[in-house]
């Protein structure tokens, strides 16, 4: 199984990391060129969302990622993926890859000081450790989009279809079940 990890800015030797770890191989997606390898599924990790944003377009990504997502490539966005992949943006105007049916609120724990860390239930995973760093939350959900996850009232996790997105970082724990997930859903497509 090969995954390919969007590796313009952020966590993403995490992400590769902990998805070797179970057995998956990992391909850097940089530039667009990359995108001409077949991948099984496709991580867009935590970051800077306006610069991995503006990064997707400067690169002219921004149609063949989409385009990826929406041919039903399983696609796992983390924090910044997360906000990359929603539909909708509380506080922002911008729409970037707008694939899933989510509307986010970016920073909604606030700066670096709101940062924290967990234990919380998500929906065919189990109980695990969550952490927080700038996160976003889903301030809603429409469609088919399902939501997974809830702590201290909001939305954290949620799938819809191939798409799946975490407010939290699970690469930053030691815990594998989120990526475990993630490859199931792969291999169930």
């Amino acid at each position: 199984m090969r995954i390919g990890v969007l590796c313009l800015q952020g966590a993403f030797i995490e992400h590769m990391r902990m998805l070797e770890s179970l057995g998956a191989q990992t391909s850097e997606i940089r530039q667009k060129r990359d995108l001409s390898r077949s991948f099984d599924g496709l991580v867009i990790p935590g970051g800077e969302s306006t610069v991995i944003g503006k990064l997707l377009g400067d690169l002219d990504m921004t149609a063949d990622v989409r385009g990826m997502i929406e041919s039903g490539v399983p696609v796992f966005g983390t924090c910044a993926g997360l906000i990359l992949l929603a539909k909708h943006i509380a506080n922002d105007p911008h729409v970037y890859l707008g694939t899933m049916d989510i509307s986010v609120r970016r920073n909604a724990y606030g700066r670096q000081l709101g940062s924290f860390a967990c234990t919380a239930e998500m929906k065919g995973v189990g109980n695990i450790p969550m952490t927080f760093i700038r996160a976003p939350y889903i301030e809603s959900v429409s469609g088919s989009a399902e939501v997974l996850s809830v702590v201290d009232g909001n939305i954290v996790a949620a799938r819809q279809g191939s798409q799946l997105v975490t407010a939290f970082h699970p690469e930053l724990t030691d815990d594998t079940r989120v990526h475990e997930y993630f490859l199931g859903m792969i291999k169930d497509k």
